[in-house]
């Protein structure tokens, strides 16, 4: 699943306005400079930012840490065969991570967090939009299809952290979604990332490339086959296509 990326929409949290052009293009070429990106004293991290030794596997545009027991998916999109996402499971909730580009001087997640409240509006939904750890986040509840054919919702928390021409959104289910206890880990998990925007000039939005754990990855040796996941009915923006299953 790509929310906000460029290409096929097969969901319609697709269907959002996108920029044309490059980042450095879009960016520069306005009359009036936009102000600079606040500094921040918490991750996620860009690469430049972070001098720690913290343990972290290696998924191209992200650097994602690990915590005991934790299952890390790495979706793939059917249509492109391309790493579209990583999922981390743990204790009955799970944290979907994906990163974008965005514009050199000024950040995108107002911007797509009304964009994702409309959608969800739209699609029978309903949301909130409250602040969080990392600043404003929505808490939605997502129209799902029930086993007996009738509608029903499902939480779901959307997070997001705007970087130096990038951005890192987060989507927490399940018990996490809901139970702030149950979500401090994988709120731990989000704040140690580090992503690797590379030099790369980018339309805003574009999703991030990323890749499988190579062998070096501290737990690939726990790989598991592909396996696919059920299609689901409706809107779905958490939906999955083929995975990779990591155990650490």
């Amino acid at each position: 699943m790509g929310l906000f990326r460029r290409g096929g929409k097969d969901s319609a949290t697709d269907d959002v306005a996108e920029p044309t052009g490059a980042d450095d293009v879009s960016t520069d070429e306005t009359t009036e400079e936009a102000p600079p990106l606040p500094v921040r004293t918490s991750g996620p991290w860009d690469v430049d930012e972070v001098d720690d030794e913290l343990p972290r596997v290696d998924l191209g545009a992200i650097r994602l840490p690990g915590v005991p027991g934790m299952e890390l998916r790495m979706e793939i999109d059917k249509a492109t065969n391309v790493v579209s996402a990583a999922s981390v499971l743990l204790d009955g909730s799970s944290l979907q991570v994906q990163a974008f580009a965005a514009p050199r001087r000024e950040g995108i997640w107002d911007e797509i967090r009304a964009e994702i409240a409309e959608s969800v509006s739209q699609q029978g939904g309903s949301v909130d939009d409250l602040p969080g750890p990392f600043g404003r986040e929505l808490l939605a509840r997502l129209p799902v299809r029930t086993p007996e054919g009738r509608t029903g919702h499902r939480p779901a928390r959307f997070i997001g952290t705007d970087g130096p021409r990038w951005f890192l959104r987060g989507v927490l289910s399940g018990r996490a979604a809901v139970e702030p206890e149950a979500a401090q880990t994988l709120e731990q998990v989000f704040a140690g990332i580090v992503v690797v925007r590379g030099t790369e000039a980018l339309p805003p939005r574009d999703l991030l490339q990323l890749r499988l754990p190579g062998p070096a990855a501290p737990a690939a040796e726990a790989a598991e086959a592909a396996e696919a996941a059920e299609q689901a009915p409706g809107f779905d923006p958490l939906t999955r296509g083929p995975e990779i299953t990591e155990i650490r």
